[in-house]
């Protein structure tokens, strides 16, 4: 086993071998049923995520995910909407009664993400973002922690021990895939992270297989295999139209397609000992 297995960590299943469940508006995570967070990539108009939120609420998913800061590869890529994608999703999530997930960018956004969003998402590119780990640490405020796509799990669970060194214990884990010689996929999905998390901390494991496919018909296989493996969530791009999405339309589920994932997921899920 590797050392850091065995550190004095807060993450550390050494001294807490009961599972660390976040409760946020009404719904667990981290227990026996599992969480799926669902909504379109970006936040491009109040209607469209409306009726996201609507459908997707319908199927079973507790929790509305939303872009409105969008960290793009290229500098001409739409880079969402703002502090009025927040007003948008927040005021949907209310409307609908979900708590709502965002990617922050900067901790000049910190108080209007507070004011505004349930679980604040850490994406790859900062999740060594120490400064701003730091800053989300002094808040009480559920944070998502996404792996970077050229980071260890030992790097990874650092730094979430750098939010909870500062007293936020509400750390959830994101494996959303890593970045390997294979270019196929956007990323290559590590499901072995799944157990091995598991089994080297309490805190919930959730699963992005839109990012780690970034094609549209790979997240249903790669969503089975996660919650096979043990991962307490999902978090899916889903639209009415991808086709109209501003961001990532190639790895975006129609509501069709999240359908038929939400059907599947059912025996996988009671095979496991979960429900949905």
């Amino acid at each position: 086993m590797k050392n850091f297995e065995y550190q004095n960590y807060i993450y550390s299943r050494k001294d807490e071998n009961d599972n660390t469940v976040i409760s946020v508006k009404g719904v667990d995570i981290g227990s026996n049923k599992l969480t799926i967070m669902a909504g379109p990539c970006v936040i491009d108009s109040y209607d469209a995520t409306d009726k996201i939120a609507a459908k997707v609420k319908d199927l079973g998913a507790s929790v509305l995910r939303g872009g409105a800061f969008k960290p793009r590869t290229s500098p001409y890529s739409f880079q969402g909407m703002g502090t009025s994608g927040l007003d948008i999703l927040h005021d949907i999530g209310n409307k609908h009664n979900m708590p709502v997930i965002s990617e922050i960018m900067s901790a000049d956004e910190l108080d209007y993400f507070i004011e505004r969003i349930d679980i604040i998402q850490v994406g790859a590119r900062n999740m060594q973002n120490f400064d701003l780990l730091k800053k989300l640490g002094r808040t009480n405020k559920p944070i998502l922690l996404k792996r970077g796509f050229a980071n260890t799990i030992e790097e990874f669970l650092l730094s979430a021990e750098y939010i909870m060194k500062e007293g936020n214990k509400n750390v959830i884990l994101c494996e959303r895939g890593i970045r390997t010689y294979e270019t196929f996929t956007r990323n290559t999905l590590d499901i072995s992270a799944v157990p091995v998390l598991k089994r080297l901390t309490h805190l919930p494991v959730v699963v992005d297989p839109s990012h780690a496919s970034g094609i549209y018909w790979l997240v249903k296989p790669l969503a089975l295999a996660a919650v096979a493996a043990g991962a307490d969530g999902l978090i899916i791009e889903t639209h009415i139209n991808p086709r109209e999405s501003s961001c990532d339309p190639e790895q975006t589920l129609t509501i069709e397609s999240f359908t038929s994932l939400m059907d599947e997921l059912l025996p996988v899920a009671k095979a496991v000992g979960r429900t949905i």
